[in-house]
C-alpha cells in the first residue's frame, strides 16, 4: 500500500457518473491521497447524449488533468472507461505513473467497444443505438439485476438503475485511435470482481491484453459501491 500522497483520477464506465466513486474515492483520501471522480460528457443527469464521440470524454479526461495540472497520476478506469482511459493515456504519458483498470475493458488497436461483443451482442447494440432518438442506449432494471449487482436487495437494485443514466451510443461504436497499450511502457495492475458478470469476455481475457494476471477481489461489477474497502485496498496496491 502506498504510503507517499498519490493523485488518483477515478473514471466511471458505462450508464455512470462520478457518483460511483464516491465510497472509493472517501477512502483514497482517508489514507491520504487526492482522489477526483470525473463524469464524462452525456453522464450527468439531463445532459444534452446527442451526436456525443468517443474523443470527447476521451479530451473531457484529458482537459480534466491538464486543467487541474496533475501529475502522477494513477488512472483508474471502471468497465467501459477502459476505452477513453486507454486513449487519454497515449496523450498524457508523461503525467501518468500508474493505469489500474477495474472490471474493466481492455481496447485493441482499432477495435471499439461493440467490435469486442460477441456478434448478434454487437448487432443487439447497434439496434438499440439506431432506434434510440438521440441514439443513447438507456438503462434497465433487469439489466442491473441479471448483470451489474446481482447480489444486493431488489430495493438496492432499483435504486442503481435509477442513478445509471442513458449512455451514449457513439461511445461504443467508435474505436479508440491508439496503437497497443503496451507501447506506453507505463505500469499497469488489473482489478477483477470476483462475482462480475458484466463483461463481454472473461476478466482474465482483458487482464491478459495487458500482461497481466488479475487480481481477484470481493463484489459484482458494481464492486466499488458494495465493497468500497477491498476496492480501494487494490488501488492503493497497485
Amino acid at each position: 500500500m502506498r504510503t507517499q500522497p498519490s493523485t488518483y483520477l477515478l473514471i466511471p464506465g458505462a450508464w455512470h457518473g462520478g457518483w460511483s466513486w464516491w465510497p472509493v474515492a472517501r477512502r483514497l483520501r482517508a489514507a491520504g491521497h487526492r482522489a477526483v471522480a470525473l463524469t464524462l460528457p452525456g453522464l450527468a443527469d439531463g445532459d444534452d447524449r446527442a451526436g456525443l464521440r468517443l474523443r470527447d470524454a476521451v479530451d473531457h479526461v484529458i482537459d480534466e488533468v491538464q486543467r487541474r495540472e496533475l501529475t502522477g497520476v494513477t488512472l483508474v478506469g471502471h468497465s467501459w472507461a477502459g476505452y477513453p482511459m486507454t486513449a487519454a493515456a497515449h496523450r498524457l504519458a508523461d503525467r501518468i505513473s500508474t493505469m489500474v483498470y477495474y472490471n474493466a475493458q481492455v481496447p485493441v488497436p482499432g477495435g471499439s467497444m461493440a467490435d469486442d461483443n460477441p456478434p448478434e451482442i454487437a448487432a443487439f447494440l447497434r439496434d438499440l443505438i439506431e432506434s434510440a432518438p438521440d441514439n443513447a442506449i438507456p438503462p434497465t432494471v433487469e439489466f442491473v439485476r441479471q448483470s451489474f449487482m446481482q447480489d444486493v436487495a431488489e430495493d438496492a437494485q432499483r435504486l442503481l438503475a435509477e442513478l445509471l443514466t442513458p449512455h451514449p451510443g457513439a461511445y461504443f461504436l467508435d474505436a479508440p485511435d491508439v496503437p497497443d497499450f503496451a507501447a506506453l511502457g507505463l505500469p499497469a495492475r488489473y482489478v477483477l470482481g470476483e462475482h462480475d458478470h458484466a463483461l463481454p469476455r472473461p476478466g482474465a481475457e482483458f487482464a491478459a491484453r495487458l500482461g497481466l494476471e488479475p487480481v481477484m477481489v470481493a463484489g459484482t461489477h458494481e464492486g466499488m459501491l458494495t465493497h468500497p474497502d477491498a476496492v480501494a485496498d487494490a488501488i492503493l496496491a497497485a
